[in-house]
């Protein structure tokens, strides 16, 4: 084997080693764990339905048995003492049980406003899946959207998930940044990512793209971005940098 072969086998094998070895330790102890979409989402013919997944929202309502309780006090011996403190107490709870009820509907008129809010907003995109469609989004255009408070759409969007017609997603997912192009136009940095992406699976592998030439690249397809926009967005999809994709033949 001659030098050369020698170094290419070294890199070869040097890319493939994980570069945090520890996590490795607690592969044994992991668990498949299994997300139920809190909305589900699906295009009928082009027009898109939204609905809370029922698994996560239940139905609540009051027993029946208790209005029949009430029902046989208003006929019975209203002068029993312990049957009056029984219904009192029954009525307490009852009023509790309805209060926590509409507090829970409330949550989901919420979510619903919120997340129909999203798909109205992102349209294009709910038609297909295409990350090319994904408008630039701050929780701020949301929480404009249904006159709330920007903490509110937050709580949201950091906990829920939707599943649609193409996979389950965070509804952080389609919360992006905006990048100028030359023509004053806003587009998402998800668009951005994915012409990185593009560039790096096509570049020649004896020279690739370092984050300089990514830059004058999307320059000349007329997005403004810095040289460390690029190579955030190029750590953000876990691509390593130009010295590390060279391979030699």
């Amino acid at each position: 084997m001659d030098d050369e072969d020698y170094i290419k086998d070294a890199i070869e094998l040097i890319v493939r080693l994980n570069p945090k070895p520890g996590g490795e330790l607690n592969t044994g102890m992991a668990k498949n764990q299994y997300v139920i979409p809190d909305f589900i989402l699906s295009n009928n013919n082009g027009k898109l339905e939204l609905a809370l997944n029922s698994r996560n929202a239940p139905e609540l309502r009051i027993s029946r048995s208790y209005s029949e309780m009430f029902k046989a006090y208003d006929k019975g011996d209203k002068k029993d003492k312990k049957l009056k403190e029984a219904v009192s107490f029954v009525k307490q709870k009852l009023d509790a049980a309805k209060w926590f009820i509409d507090a829970i509907k409330q949550r989901q008129h919420t979510l619903l406003r919120t997340m129909r809010a999203i798909v109205d907003f992102q349209f294009d995109y709910f038609q297909e899946g295409d990350e090319t469609k994904l408008r630039p989004m701050i929780l701020k255009d949301i929480a404009q959207i249904i006159n709330m408070d920007i903490s509110t759409v937050s709580r949201v969007a950091s906990s829920k998930t939707v599943q649609t017609d193409f996979g389950v997603y965070p509804l952080k997912y389609f919360f992006s940044e905006g990048i100028a192009t030359d023509s004053g136009e806003e587009v998402s940095s998800r668009e951005v990512k994915q012409i990185i992406k593009d560039l790096i699976e096509v570049e020649d592998k004896n020279k690739p793209f370092s984050d300089d030439k990514l830059e004058d690249l999307l320059n000349e397809k007329g997005y403004n971005i810095a040289r460390r926009t690029v190579a955030k967005y190029r750590e953000q999809l876990n691509i390593p940098v130009a010295r590390l994709r060279k391979e030699m033949r």
